[in-house]
């Protein structure tokens, strides 16, 4: 009899360290607002930087550049959900699609 509620003890444990690793890996795919803000922020960086697409006019690039100092502002003041949006619309000025939160 000790030897079955031994095995299924191990069998539970077994259960339980698979859901709590599964867990984990659910927090760890999370990304916070602030998180979101510099990614959004590289991503514009570099479409700046490469002028986002060839068609892109110098107006659009200064638009973006302003966009992103507003965008880079409401971030630094707990703001970010107004700088996401903000670093979104010049990315979409751009010709750019926003990186995705679950990637």
């Amino acid at each position: 009899m000790q030897r079955h509620s031994t095995g299924w003890m191990s069998a539970l444990a077994g259960i339980s360290l698979a859901m709590l690793a599964g867990a984990q890996s659910g927090a760890e795919a999370a990304v916070t607002r602030s998180e979101y803000c510099s990614r959004l922020g590289l991503q514009l960086d570099g479409a700046i930087q490469t002028k986002a697409r060839p068609g892109a006019s110098a107006s659009q690039i200064a638009q973006a550049t302003a966009l992103q100092d507003k965008a880079n502002r409401f971030c630094a003041e707990s703001k970010q959900a107004q700088g996401i949006r903000t670093y979104a619309n010049a990315l979409k000025l751009l010709g750019v699609t926003p990186v995705d939160l679950n990637q």
